[in-house]
């Protein structure tokens, strides 16, 4: 995806950002949906920290974006 884009780029710029916001959009869905389960599972923060390799503080924000969206 990633050559696909970059290729993108060069030839039709303007088409390569509407995929990135597009993807980012997806992605964007796709992880609260993703932390909404973990929440609802009563994964802790912690656990999700380390599993993603981050702070429980940042991984706590996460979890609770998810219950409110």
């Amino acid at each position: 995806m990633t050559e696909q884009l970059t290729a993108t780029t060069a030839d039709a710029p303007l088409a390569a950002l509407r995929a990135v916001g597009v993807l980012e959009r997806i992605a964007a869905r796709v992880g609260r949906e993703a932390a909404g389960a973990l929440a609802e599972d009563g994964v802790s923060a912690e656990a999700v920290a380390t599993g993603l390799g981050t702070t429980r503080s940042k991984a706590l924000m996460l979890l609770l974006t998810a219950q409110d969206g």
